[in-house]
């Protein structure tokens, strides 16, 4: 365990003004710091994050003003959380499918693994699309393949905790997805580099009233991409990846 433990919440927000007072209400009950990221809402949202911001004391708000996407925004909110003395960050959805009930049990598991990455298995309820459902089964084949193991079922779960220091340097290094495909993409780059991964099941629900900006079409092309490229990548690791089953 470290003495060094400082996390915060990193919220990507667009477009999610329903939604997001209540999960901030929670957070600032557990005096939890959070930043909120901005990608590009409207004004009638912008105007609820700058007064969320104003109402509570440990939040704050990162504003992009043009659509970046949530992996770019992501990144940039991975870089001022360590910029600020953060630790580690806790990453959660503005759309309101994550159980806040669970938080403890990902930071529990940060504090007493400071250098792994905490990850959600999404356990989902009638509430997922189909398409959806069916489309991460075929991200999580490619993971597997393109990490040589199983250390990750779930690359998509937006629940997880990231050690600041090593994914910084890591976004400092690699030009990575800006969208959808981010949350894959810097897991299996993370585990390349040797980083643990933790995983915790956590139920996931879409609420019927839910605001999801996962574009089906586009988001799956460059999804195909992204697990492309991470191919490539591990056939230049694969010795090193295979005898991480031997140590």
């Amino acid at each position: 365990m470290t003495t060094l433990f400082k996390p915060c919440i990193l919220i990507p927000v667009y477009n999610h003004e329903k939604p997001l007072p209540r999960i901030v209400e929670r957070l600032a009950a557990r005096q939890l710091p959070c930043l909120l990221l901005d990608d590009g809402s409207d004004a009638s949202c912008a105007e609820v994050i700058r007064g969320l911001a104003e109402q509570y004391a440990l939040v704050q708000t990162i504003r992009f003003e043009v659509n970046q996407g949530k992996g770019a925004v992501v990144k940039s909110g991975i870089l001022a959380a360590l910029a600020q003395g953060y630790s580690h960050a806790l990453q959660i959805d503005a759309d309101g499918q994550h159980d806040l009930n669970d938080l403890d049990k990902f930071l529990n598991a940060a504090e007493q693994a400071p250098e792994a990455v905490v990850i959600g298995r999404a356990l989902f309820d009638a509430s997922i699309p189909k398409l959806r459902y069916y489309a991460r089964y075929l991200t999580h084949v490619w993971v597997h393949i393109n990490t040589l193991s199983w250390a990750i079922p779930d690359s998509m779960c937006g629940y997880r905790v990231y050690p600041l220091a090593s994914t910084a340097k890591l976004i400092q290094t690699i030009a990575m997805e800006n969208r959808m495909g981010f949350d894959t993409e810097i897991l299996v780059r993370l585990y390349w580099q040797g980083v643990s991964i933790i995983s915790i099941p956590t139920q996931v629900r879409y609420p019927l009233d839910g605001l999801s900006h996962f574009r089906a079409w586009e988001d799956n092309l460059l999804l195909s991409q992204t697990h492309a490229r991470l191919f490539f990548g591990m056939l230049l690791r694969w010795p090193k990846l295979l005898l991480r089953h031997f140590r």
